[in-house]
């Protein structure tokens, strides 16, 4: 089989993808962004909100805790959006960085900034778990017409997005079922293994990858776990290393710190590579390395984006998208995103 350069770190990392050629399939490629949510309640998918709801929750940052932060914010109250979370992924850094130089009883922190990068690490996840805990569904069509796509084709999806929309539709609707299952995400009862992502025993599963992570990922001693869906409330706390939600810029360090993350990532190479259509879902083009990894693919992929009306128009749109991936793509507009059932 031939593989392009692109691929080739990959191949020699994970040899048994590219050991057969993939059974033919009309396998495509969805990357599901936050319009979905914004489509079905924005006032819940607010981020904003979320980093604020969990500001102020009691009994949880101390007030020196948030001064720090607001150091790094430069003014009072919660970060509004990830464009201000650069300098405090910053500091998170440098703190975890002194932390670590000399011995002894001698700190170049006070026991405030030793505690800092954990803190800020289970306010992220509490954030993440509050957009994660959502009551309602999908609406019915949607959902019925994107199951019974994934499982005729076995589709790939990833998503950007920590909220259970996806996730539970999958799990109720039988698309989950381990290593038997219409997709697979590599986690094991005992933790993830990217081993559980390879195609063995004539399997032809696609994958489903959490590209920002989950507020279900833990660690435990040196393995990552998935919780059960009953199992994560915002009462939790839990510092993850798992969840990607910073300024665009110092994304990809996140995910490189990760092994459960940048595996993901390495999959998405390979299913771009395999897939025979990209369709973007939702999502706002920000995210620079995406864009960056989904461009190569273009001159032989065709690619649709299918957005909120509201974002602008037809024209400027497309011109919008071909600045960011590199050439011209189909750009489907529409008032409520979750109406789209042509996959």
């Amino acid at each position: 089989m031939y593989i392009a350069p692109k691929l080739q770190r990959i191949a020699l990392r994970y040899p048994r993808l590219f050991q057969h050629e993939p059974p033919y399939m009309a396998r495509k490629l969805i990357i599901f962004g936050n319009g979905l949510g914004m489509a079905l309640d924005p006032t819940h998918f607010s981020l904003d909100r979320a980093l604020a709801e969990i500001w102020y929750r009691p009994n949880f940052l101390t007030d020196i805790h948030k001064q720090l932060v607001e150091r790094c914010l430069q003014r009072q109250g919660p970060p509004a959006g990830e464009h201000e979370l650069d300098t405090l992924h910053q500091a998170i850094t440098y703190c975890k960085a002194l932390a670590q130089i000399g011995e002894g009883n001698v700190h170049w922190l006070t026991e405030d900034g030793l505690s800092f990068p954990e803190i800020t690490a289970t306010y992220i996840h509490k954030v993440a778990t509050k957009l994660h805990n959502y009551d309602e569904g999908l609406p019915q069509i949607f959902e019925n017409a994107l199951v019974e796509f994934v499982k005729t084709t076995r589709t790939h999806i990833a998503t950007l997005n920590y909220d259970k929309l996806l996730y539970n539709s999958f799990i109720d609707n039988d698309i989950f079922s381990g290593y038997d299952g219409y997709l697979v995400d590599g986690m094991l009862g005992h933790g993830f293994s990217s081993a559980a992502l390879e195609r063995k025993y004539d399997r032809r599963f696609g994958y489903y990858l959490h590209l920002h992570g989950s507020p279900l990922f833990i660690n435990q001693g040196e393995n990552v776990l998935k919780l059960s869906r009953s199992q994560l409330t915002v009462d939790r706390d839990e510092p993850s290393q798992h969840i990607v939600l910073t300024h665009i810029k110092r994304k990809p360090s996140v995910i490189a710190a990760s092994n459960v993350l940048s595996t993901y990532w390495d999959y998405l190479q390979f299913a771009l590579f395999e897939s025979e259509e990209i369709i973007l879902f939702g999502y706002s083009g920000l995210d620079i390395h995406l864009n960056m990894l989904i461009r190569p693919y273009l001159t032989s992929k065709p690619l649709r984006v299918v957005e909120w009306s509201g974002a602008g128009e037809q024209n400027a749109r497309e011109t919008y998208w071909r600045s960011l991936l590199g050439r011209a793509v189909i750009v489907t507009r529409l008032d409520n995103i979750t109406d789209f059932i042509d996959w």
